[in-house]
């Protein structure tokens, strides 16, 4: 049986200023971790499941290396913006209490070179955005590619017909005995864990 996935929408918390903010916050209280409790054995049999690619990208390994991957471009591009806005503001405060003092062609230089930080804060801003854009849906494409035929295999050895994204089906319940997700994890690091493993292609002896 081919699967058919269309419509499988995920997030890989990638946004970088939610995570900022949550960095200046204070630190919540630690509370005990709640006991975990196990996964259901799959209802064998069943030719419906669930699962939950948001969380397969939050808990998986390859998730968790997008989303790093994507949050540190993020940082970076947050640090160089930083760094040219401070620059652009301390020349506007410069012009704003020396500007009275200074000559004419000192002062229109000031405000040449304030002109042409503006401008080049606003292209750097957009080149950012669609950096991270372009990463992002790289590395959403990569993740894809590697997860999918991880869940065929798992719907093909479980004989599923019909395969539903918990979160974007307008489920009211499930049963959690059709959820495949935790499997399907599994399944996930380990052929991520065996692909890093393999020893590179040895290099062409030279004639």
């Amino acid at each position: 049986m081919k699967l058919s996935l269309l419509g499988l929408c995920f997030g890989l918390a990638l946004a970088a200023a939610p995570a900022a903010a949550t960095a200046q916050q204070a630190p919540a209280p630690q509370q005990p971790p709640a006991a975990q409790q196990p996964p259901r054995p799959f209802l064998e049999g069943s030719k419906v499941a669930v699962i939950d690619i948001q969380r397969i990208a939050a808990e998986s390994v390859e998730g968790k290396a997008a989303t790093s991957k994507a949050q540190a471009l993020q940082q970076q591009k947050l640090n160089e913006l930083n760094e040219l806005s401070k620059k652009l503001q301390a020349d506007q405060q410069r012009l704003q209490t020396s500007g009275a003092m200074m000559n004419d062609q000192a002062r229109s230089e000031l405000e040449r070179s304030i002109e042409r930080q503006q401008k080049e804060l606003q292209r750097a801003q957009q080149d950012a955005q669609d950096e991270v854009a372009q990463l992002q849906q790289d590395l959403q494409t990569d993740f894809q590619n590697k997860l999918f035929p991880v869940i065929q295999q798992v719907v093909t050895e479980k004989g599923i017909h019909l395969l539903f994204s918990a979160r974007d089906a307008g489920l009211v319940f499930v049963d959690p005995g059709l959820d495949l997700t935790a499997e399907v994890i599994k399944r996930f690091d380990a052929a991520s864990t065996a692909g890093s493993q393999q020893p590179s292609a040895p290099a062409n002896p030279q004639q």
